[in-house]
């Protein structure tokens, strides 16, 4: 968990070296975020995930867009007209990036020994940006995270009624 003040921003490290970055804080923590990164010898992320277009979340993104190897990236096709946004957008498409649809159901390559799956968002049409979340289980051996962005109850709603397993340590 980076500390980005007011945000969020989660690395991941698998045993066989595969790299997941959900979000990079605001605006303001984005040097922060590739600071840390870089302490930590990292040099490309093979998954990036921009949870939601709020600035808290996806802020630093384009400065690690910018600094950083990606290899797939990851937000829900969602829009909205910030500066923040545009600049997440300019910084893809400038490494040449495709955006991937974040979505249930679509399981994250981290490993033989990590089972990483998005849970939400599960619907297309929100009136609330946050339910759009890109919401993440992770499970490794007995232990497991659930990454969940800022999925507000639609979201989460969604989800049980699916039936997902939402029970996790972290």
């Amino acid at each position: 968990f980076i500390n980005v003040g007011q945000g969020d921003s989660e690395f991941i490290q698998t045993p066989s070296g595969k790299t997941m970055l959900i979000d990079a804080g605001t605006n303001e923590a984005g040097n922060s975020v590739v600071s840390y990164l870089k302490s930590h010898g990292i040099n490309r992320i093979d998954i990036l995930v921009g949870t939601h277009p709020h600035e808290d979340h996806i802020g630093g993104m384009d400065n690690v867009i910018n600094n950083f190897d990606i290899g797939q990236f990851y937000m829900p096709k969602v829009t909205t007209t910030t500066k923040t946004f545009e600049d997440v957008l300019k910084a893809a498409k400038s490494k040449g990036l495709s955006i991937i649809t974040a979505k249930a159901g679509i399981i994250l390559g981290l490993g033989s020994d990590i089972k990483a799956e998005m849970l939400a968002p599960n619907g297309t049409k929100y009136d609330d940006l946050n339910n759009y979340s890109a919401v993440i289980k992770l499970t490794y051996g007995n232990t497991s995270f659930l990454f969940t962005g800022d999925a507000s109850l639609q979201s989460e709603e969604e989800m049980l009624n699916k039936g997902y397993d939402l029970k996790v340590n972290v």
